[in-house]
């Protein structure tokens, strides 16, 4: 299962809403590419795949499918604003190794 920080939520719902139309909920992936072979892919979505495990976070719907979950199993995504900038960060206890560039890995 992943899970979302509180101010992950919160950050999500505030982008959310300035959306229009508003779209239904949160995709969150792994997709191969980057100088480690994997990386994560965050969009919003209306729908969730017929196979795609669908998770509710204080009403904000995230939706991952199958093969991206045998990856994100157990990895909680949080919100951070540091001096070097804010946004989403993964802690994935499934990662072996990661590069430099901080948003790919591999499994």
């Amino acid at each position: 299962m992943v899970q979302l920080t509180e101010r992950a939520v919160v950050k999500v719902k505030e982008i959310l809403d300035g959306q229009e139309p508003k779209p239904n909920g949160l995709r969150i992936s792994v997709v191969g590419g980057g100088c480690s072979g994997f990386s994560y892919s965050m969009a919003f979505e209306n729908n969730p795949g017929m196979l795609d495990k669908t998770y509710s976070y204080e009403g904000l719907k995230v939706f991952v499918d199958q093969a991206s979950m045998l990856y994100l199993d157990g990895a909680e995504v949080d919100y951070v604003e540091t001096l070097e900038g804010s946004g989403f960060k993964f802690n994935n206890p499934n990662v072996k190794s990661t590069c430099g560039c901080g948003s790919s890995f591999s499994a």
